[in-house]
């Protein structure tokens, strides 16, 4: 039964791996691939949820009663765009941090702010 639920383990370990690397790190860089990790994880799961056993694409056929439903895919695929733009911004946001302050290191940052 287990074996049977691979992928939600498999969820479950990029939902940590994700979130202990946003927790831990100081890094700015490893923070947003943290994030990218826990989101994948994420769009895993629904993809995961959204399979139907059985289930053909939903056009009507004489003999088929059992569809899978479209619609968590495309909100997937819509996600990833938006995740993709997001981390896109968030790095752009870096590189200004990094101009301005000369590090991408949470704590120096602080440190700078501080004086």
């Amino acid at each position: 039964m287990i074996l049977d639920l691979y992928n939600y383990w498999v969820v479950i370990a990029l939902m940590m791996v994700g979130f202990y690397s946003v927790i831990v790190r100081g890094n700015l860089i490893k923070k947003l691939i943290g994030l990218n990790i826990f989101q994948t994880s994420v769009f895993i799961f629904y993809i995961s949820v959204g399979k139907v056993d059985g289930g053909t694409a939903p056009i009507l056929v004489d003999g088929v009663t059992l569809y899978s439903n479209p619609l968590p895919h495309v909100l997937i695929l819509t996600a990833i765009v938006v995740g993709i733009a997001t981390l896109a911004l968030a790095l752009a946001l870096v590189v200004r941090i990094k101009d301005a302050y000369g590090t991408v290191e949470e704590e120096e940052i602080r440190e700078i702010d501080e004086q």
